[in-house]
């Protein structure tokens, strides 16, 4: 039995869902959100929660689904309520971002300019060196953090580049370190 699967979604005041066939809907004050449910897994509304459930208990395919299905929706529910955000910090001499519009642009060592465009959905603010992705959707917020990090990752010697605010980089020593410890 899956231990996630099994509990309620609680369903905050304000907050409506729509179930129609395999799709269910979650209608929220900072948006709507749509999570496709598989054949597998019968999503149930009661009066202020949903009850997920596995036709076919037996099957292992049908109860991992059981699981995330539930998570699915709960973090659909959660974003049309509270919404998500990822912090990214930028470190470097003379590494910067800034927002025009709907493009991020970052100076990040290269020879250019980086024009990282912010899709539909996606609020993002840069304050000094931090910059803060918002959004509804859990898995778009992550999505859009982790393409900005891979245009600069920190890198080990240093720790120059852009990483989450609480990733910690490891560090190594450099050659200096290395030649002084024979």
């Amino acid at each position: 039995m899956s231990r996630i699967g099994k509990k309620e979604i609680i369903l905050p005041s304000g907050v409506q869902v729509t179930i129609t066939g395999s799709l269910v809907e979650v209608k929220g004050p900072k948006g709507v959100l749509q999570v496709t449910v598989t054949p597998m897994v019968m999503v149930a509304q009661e009066a202020d929660h949903l009850n997920v459930t596995v036709k076919n208990p037996e099957g292992i395919k049908d109860r991992a689904q059981w699981g995330l299905m539930r998570t699915l929706i709960a973090n659909a529910v959660k974003g049309v309520t509270d919404g998500f955000s990822r912090q990214l910090e930028i470190n470097g001499v003379g590494f910067k971002a800034t927002v025009e519009g709907k493009i991020l642009v970052l100076k990040v060592g290269f020879s250019h300019l980086v024009n990282f465009s912010i899709p539909e959905g996606i609020q993002i603010v840069v304050e000094k060196n931090t910059i803060t992705v918002t959004g509804i959707d859990k898995h778009l917020v992550g999505q859009v953090a982790a393409n900005i990090r891979a245009i600069k990752k920190p890198e080990p010697y240093k720790g120059k580049g852009i990483k989450y605010s609480d990733e910690v980089v490891r560090r190594k020593a450099g050659k200096l370190a290395k030649a002084g410890a024979k």
